[in-house]
């Protein structure tokens, strides 16, 4: 399995988008499950730049995504 390289927060919004597809979940049963509202999942998903790093690794948290750093 390719791992995708996340260089941009567009990159990491899609991995997002993708993931929660494959889960089968809406944004709004994200935005329910995480305790983030709609419009920022959104935003998110759509790599905006400036959307909080915390709420972004909520969403991650919650979706099962794993962050690491490579040296």
């Amino acid at each position: 399995m390719t791992v995708p390289l996340i260089q941009t927060a567009a990159d990491l919004g899609r991995a997002i988008r993708a993931k929660r597809k494959a889960l089968g979940l809406q944004q709004q049963d994200l935005a329910m499950q995480s305790g983030v509202s709609l419009p920022t999942v959104s935003a998110i998903e759509n790599g905006k730049e400036t959307a909080r790093i915390g709420l972004v690794l909520q969403l991650c948290r919650d979706l099962g995504i794993r962050l690491s750093v490579l040296d």
